[in-house]
């Protein structure tokens, strides 16, 4: 079973590191941080995402430098999007909606974030090229993907391996998933969880 990141082309891959219950934000992992990291493999794996459960904390480097974490939102409601790969048009067409609708979300009290696994370099260009208005984070050793169910077992014309799964969570101002959406289609999705955000 090959393991890949990018949204349609499962060859050029690089193979996911250990996750951990709090992502990094260092780009390369030491020997103890690995170790670390298997240790609370299993754990965030026996404890699924669920709605009305804690989310996961995370602290991860953003588009534009810095880094972002999750108690920066507290009291806030937050959404996280979850994408395989900038610049691919189902990223693309997800990333520029949750653009058109920042206002909104800022109006209902929401926050906004992209998570994929592409380099801070790469959510720069995706940034500029698309001019988005949302924070874009960055996640190389899948830490945070796997700890909020956005990473598993694709499928591409027949072909089985491991990458992001399209998701979307809503996480209130206390910390606590509020819904989640998974093997998200991108058609209206922006939209859908706006709806959710206002009710909330």
């Amino acid at each position: 079973m090959s393991k890949q990141t990018p949204e349609k082309s499962p060859k050029k891959a690089k193979t996911p590191a250990k996750p951990k219950a709090v992502a990094s934000a260092a780009k390369k992992t030491s020997k103890p941080a690995a170790k670390a990291a298997a240790k609370t493999a299993g754990s965030a794996k026996s404890s699924p995402l669920i709605e009305g459960g804690k989310a996961p904390d995370f602290t991860l480097p953003r588009d534009g430098g810095g880094s972002v974490s999750l108690g920066d939102f507290a009291g806030r409601k937050l959404v996280l999007f979850f994408y395989p790969r900038a610049n691919t048009p189902g990223c693309t067409r997800e990333a520029i909606d949750f653009t058109r609708l920042a206002p909104d979300f800022e109006a209902c009290g929401t926050a906004v974030l992209g998570v994929s696994a592409d380099s801070v370099k790469a959510q720069d260009s995706f940034r500029d090229k698309h001019q988005l208005a949302t924070p874009l984070l960055s996640d190389p050793t899948h830490a945070m993907l796997e700890a909020y169910g956005a990473w598993g077992e694709k499928s591409l014309y027949g072909r089985k391996f491991e990458g992001i799964i399209r998701t979307t969570v809503l996480v209130g101002p206390d910390g606590r998933i509020l819904h989640v959406w998974r093997n998200v289609k991108v058609d209206g999705h922006a939209d859908q969880v706006l709806t959710a955000a206002r009710s909330n």
